[in-house]
C-alpha cells in the first residue's frame, strides 16, 4: 500500500512540474536572446517568382519585405562558397557534373526554366539573371536581412568558410545555419557555436520523444531555430500548439516549409508557429498583412 501512495504522488509530481514547465519555461531555462523574429521566409529566395537562389530572386524577396532569405550553400573546386540548393549541376543547368568537380567561374548558367519542387505542375521562367551567385555577394547585397544557411554538405571546409564569412560581414546575429544532418549541424555547432543553429533531423526526433513523455521543460535545447516540412509523418506528429508555444516561449523560433497556398499559411499561424517559408513571397506578404499578422 506505501509503495503505491509512494508511485502515485511521484508520478503526481512529476506530471504537475511538467505541465507547469511546459506552460512556464523560463521558471527552469533563460529564455534564448532573438536577435530578430521572422514571419516571412523567402525559400531559395522565392523560387516560383524568380529563379531559385539567384540575386534577382533574393532582391525581389527583400523588396517584397521578407523578413529572411533562406538559401544553400556548396564549394567548388576552386572552394568558393556559392548558393545552389543541388549538389549536381544536371537538373538545375543540364551539365552532368558536381558543384565541387567545376571553378566558379566554369559554373554553367541556369536553365531557361525550371520546375518548382514544392509546387505541382509549377514552373518559373528566368530572366536576366540566371547566374549562381556566391555567398558573400548576398552577404554584401543584404548586409541588414536574416539568412538562413543549409550547409549542403558534410564538408570541413566549407563550413570553415561560410562562418569565417559570417564573422567578417559581422553577421553571426543576422545568420542561421545547418542541415538535417546531424553530422553537419554538429560540426557547424562545433565551428562556431555563436552562430543561431538549426535542429538536424535526429534531434527532431529527439525532441519528439521528449515532448510526448514530458521531459521536453526538463531538457536544456541548444538549438534556437525549428524548420518542420509539411505535410510528413513527423509533422503530424509536431504540429502540437503546446510544442510551439513551449519553444517560443524559450525564445526557439519555428518555421513550417515549404507552404505555398492560405489555408497552409492560416494554419500554420494559428498553431503558433512562428514564420513560414515559402516559393511565393508576394503572396505570403499578402496573407500576412490581410490577416494583420504581426510579429510577437
Amino acid at each position: 500500500m506505501c509503495a503505491a501512495v509512494y508511485v502515485w504522488s511521484t508520478v503526481t509530481g512529476y506530471v504537475l512540474t511538467s505541465a507547469l514547465l511546459m506552460k512556464c519555461p523560463t521558471l527552469l531555462h533563460r529564455r534564448k536572446r532573438e536577435t530578430f523574429v521572422s514571419r516571412h521566409i523567402s525559400h531559395r529566395g522565392g523560387a516560383a517568382e524568380n529563379m531559385e537562389n539567384t540575386m534577382a530572386a533574393f532582391k525581389h524577396a527583400v523588396d517584397v519585405g521578407t523578413d529572411m532569405l533562406e538559401l544553400d550553400c556548396h564549394l567548388t573546386k576552386d572552394e568558393e562558397v556559392v548558393v545552389s540548393h543541388d549538389g549536381n549541376l544536371i537538373r538545375s543547368t543540364g551539365m552532368e557534373a558536381y558543384i565541387s568537380e567545376v571553378a566558379y567561374a566554369d559554373l554553367p548558367s541556369y536553365l531557361r526554366k525550371l520546375e518548382v519542387t514544392f509546387q505541382r505542375e509549377c514552373y518559373c521562367e528566368a530572366g536576366e539573371d540566371k547566374c549562381m551567385p556566391l555567398l558573400r555577394d548576398v552577404f554584401e547585397a543584404f548586409p541588414s536581412t536574416p539568412v538562413n544557411v543549409d550547409i549542403k554538405v558534410n564538408n570541413d571546409m566549407l563550413i570553415k568558410k561560410v562562418s569565417e564569412m559570417v564573422m567578417q560581414y559581422d553577421r553571426e546575429h543576422l545568420t542561421v545555419w545547418g542541415n538535417s544532418s546531424n553530422k553537419i549541424a554538429k560540426k557547424c555547432y562545433k565551428e562556431n557555436p555563436r552562430i543561431p543553429v538549426l535542429f538536424s533531423l535526429a534531434r527532431v526526433l529527439q525532441l519528439l520523444g521528449l515532448f510526448y513523455t514530458g521531459l521536453l521543460p526538463f531538457v536544456p535545447l541548444k538549438e534556437q531555430f525549428l524548420e518542420i516540412p509539411m505535410p510528413s509523418i513527423i509533422t503530424n506528429l509536431l504540429m502540437r500548439k503546446a510544442l510551439f508555444d513551449h519553444l517560443t516561449a524559450r525564445g526557439i523560433q519555428v518555421y513550417i516549409w515549404v507552404l505555398n497556398d492560405d489555408e497552409d499559411f492560416q494554419r500554420a499561424f494559428d498553431l503558433g508557429a512562428t514564420g513560414v517559408m515559402t516559393d511565393f513571397p508576394t503572396k505570403l506578404k499578402d496573407f500576412i498583412e490581410r490577416n494583420g499578422i504581426t510579429k510577437p
